[in-house]
């Protein structure tokens, strides 16, 4: 009777665990879900459940279709195409997006005046799409019901970017067009012929809302953003994260350097700094308070490093492929550019980290805990998608979107061949292979569902956005105003490029708020890289510079949208988050100065072997300088004096010149020496 009891109380227990574990489970996905919906627009959606769920999922599938097939195959005008393009998104972007963010969401709900505005922005591009040509012809000279389908159809565009991205590009799309409207006034002094001139322009022709950007938006963006969404659901995340682990997962504060490694992988690949932080971020943020490091430090390591994967070659969020369309180069060169300014950011990163483990005292995870070789061994043929995505569009063997839809085909394949292994693992006893392959048909026709439904709905945020940098575009265009920016920013900065740099980057950070990655560089390149040109950098090194201070408005106070969602799962301060992020990513903020001084870094001008390596080598120095200052501890904490005198000879290091790499690579040799006979000399004494 007592063994019984005994044996029941076990049970009990066992029982007791497993409810526990999964209500675990369920609260950090609850918790997951809310950070997403807090600091990801493009999470916080309307909640759709039976019939109607079926069908919105439905149509988003079908438009994800829709795209792949338009993309290869349709011959009409650009006007045609891109306006009915835009249309479609409205018609999904109403259906998923709800007008508050905060506001609870009725089930199975959607109220009169979303429908109302739905249609009214769906009729007003259809109607530009049926009689293009018709429009196209009267050039100007619109009549009254062109002037009002053309502002009710920038409004709904601009509501749902509100919806979907948020308010900072808004608010400057709201300015400069307030702008273009007083300046053209200005010029004509009527009203009416004001709202012709304007509208025309900007709803009408390819130099407003259906310009460059929404154009490769729809020719390339849709594309990959579908292939992302393939490429997440073949498991590869799992892998990446599994091969940081058995890479640095061993070493001093072995957690921090995964969430670096696995953040710079997955990050390359899913175009959102957000979405990477939370989805990385709750394996590896969990991992590294529990090794030992401050929620604020967890948090900004996995937000930084979130971001920096969207200037991870070969990928960079898509954003490499857009690059290589801007600036008229091939993909591979984009790709090659890109690795070197890359690296030295994420190294910047793995040194903080380092100097954080050692200064805790932190150790590495045991080695039997890590993830075998051999199990890598077995999984890598996950990452074979990329590859030949990569290898399509290097060597040119089809275009880019079709490189793109073959790529999306090897993810879907890939993707079956993992459910089936996965299946053949985990099959019960008395299970036949022909049970095997119902049960891999069946995940991967949901995989396949799935992944054409989310890529849909990742197009929206990314497809206003683009309309909204058209409208920057077209503004600056039409007013003027971008040969005023760049008179008055050359003017201001003389004979002094710094000064125009810096302005340039603040420029940057302002417009890249909140904006998603691919968008993010149309935005920049329309803007402010025509800025850099006319003050004399490099163009390639221009393009690199705004894309970079673009892309780090994601953790730079006071908009670190990313940091904050790391903040969260931390649960940490969101401030102080973002703080520690920024000094992380300390490099983001030197390294594309080093690049418009030195195109050596972006292999352009003098970029021999040797001037190659003796950048990179003084770079890494500087960046070990930089990086000490600010974490303030090496072999012992570092006096204020010391930490601000090494933080200089870090900063001239990367300065090109024979003077100031010599002169800081002396400083810091002299503070390093010092550091170490006086924190060996206190080591000693204690242990006396």
């Amino acid at each position: 009777m007592l063994f019984k009891k005994n044996k029941m109380d076990a049970e009990s227990k066992a029982t007791v665990e497993e409810i526990g574990e999964e209500a675990a489970a369920v609260e950090v996905e609850t918790d997951i879900d809310e950070v997403m919906r807090k600091y990801d627009r493009e999470s916080n959606v309307r909640v759709w459940e039976g019939a109607p769920k079926v069908v919105v999922s439905v149509l988003m599938a079908l438009f994800s279709v829709y795209c792949i097939g338009m993309t290869l195959f349709s011959t009409e005008l650009p006007e045609t195409k891109l306006a009915r393009f835009l249309a479609f998104v409205v018609v999904i972007g109403y259906l998923v997006y709800p007008a508050r963010k905060n506001g609870r969401v009725k089930v199975n709900s959607i109220p009169w005046y979303d429908i109302l505005v739905m249609c009214a922005g769906f009729g007003c591009f259809m109607y530009f799409a049926i009689n293009a040509y018709d429009i196209i012809m009267m050039g100007s000279r619109i009549g009254t019901l062109e002037i009002v389908l053309g502002i009710v159809g920038i409004l709904v565009v601009a509501d749902l970017c509100r919806r979907s991205v948020g308010v900072p590009i808004l608010v400057v799309v709201s300015c400069l067009l307030i702008y273009a409207l007083w300046w053209r006034f200005d010029q004509c002094g009527d009203v009416y012929l004001t709202l012709r001139l304007i509208f025309y322009k900007l709803f009408y022709t390819t130099s407003g809302i259906i310009g460059t950007p929404i154009n490769v938006c729809y020719t390339y963006i849709v594309l990959f953003i579908i292939f992302g969404a393939f490429l997440e659901r073949t498991g590869i995340a799992a892998f990446f994260i599994s091969f940081a682990n058995r890479v640095a997962g061993w070493s001093s504060g072995g957690a921090a350097k995964v969430a670096v490694i696995s953040s710079a992988l997955c990050g390359m690949v899913s175009g959102s700094s957000v979405g990477n932080t939370v989805t990385t971020g709750s394996v590896t943020i969990p991992m590294m308070k529990k090794t030992g490091y401050k929620p604020e430090f967890a948090g900004a390591v996995e937000a930084a490093s979130s971001t920096g994967g969207q200037i991870m070659p070969p990928i960079m969020g898509a954003a490499a492929f857009l690059m290589a369309e801007y600036m008229g180069i091939p993909y591979i060169e984009v790709a090659t550019k890109a690795l070197l300014p890359a690296l030295l950011y994420f190294a910047g990163i793995f040194i903080t980290v380092h100097l954080e483990a050692k200064k805790l005292g932190l150790k590495g995870m045991p080695v039997s805990e890590l993830p075998k070789w051999s199990y890598l061994a077995k999984n890598c043929y996950l990452i074979l998608p990329l590859v030949l995505l990569v290898w399509l569009v290097a060597t040119g063997a089809r275009t880019m979107n079709v490189s793109a839809i073959i790529s999306i085909v090897g993810a879907f394949l890939i993707g079956c061949i993992n459910f089936f292994f996965t299946n053949l693992r985990e099959r019960e006893e008395g299970q036949s292979m022909a049970d095997v392959l119902k049960m891999t048909a069946r995940t991967a026709g949901i995989m396949l569902y799935e992944s054409l439904q989310a890529g849909a709905k990742s197009v929206i945020s990314v497809a206003v956005a683009c309309a909204m940098a058209g409208l920057i575009a077209g503004c600056i265009t039409v007013t003027g105003l971008a040969s005023s920016m760049i008179n008055a920013i050359v003017t201001v900065a003389g004979d002094a490029t710094i000064i125009g740099l810096v302005l340039t980057m603040l420029c940057c950070i302002v417009l890249g708020m909140g904006v998603p990655t691919t968008a993010n560089y149309c935005i920049m390149a329309s803007t402010c890289a025509p800025i850099l040109i006319q003050l004399g950098v490099p163009a390639i090194a221009a393009h690199f510079f705004v894309f970079y201070f673009g892309i780090v408005a994601d953790i730079t106070p006071p908009v670190a949208l990313a940091a904050y969602a790391g903040s969260a799962i931390a649960r940490s301060n969101p401030m102080k988050t973002a703080v520690n992020a920024t000094k992380l990513a300390i490099a983001a903020f030197i390294v594309p100065y080093i690049l418009a001084f030195n195109p050596v870094m972006i292999l352009e001008g003098d970029a021999t072997a040797a001037a190659i390596i003796l950048m990179i080598a003084t770079s890494l120095i500087g960046l070990f300088g930089v990086s000490t200052g600010l974490n303030g501890h090496l072999f012992k904490k570092v006096p204020m004096v010391l930490r601000l005198v090494i933080i200089a000879a870090g900063l001239a290091m990367m300065i090109p010149g024979t003077l100031t790499d010599v002169g800081g690579l002396v400083v810091i040799a002299l503070v390093v020496g010092f550091l170490f006979i006086t924190g060996r000399k206190k080591k000693d004494v204690t242990a006396a």
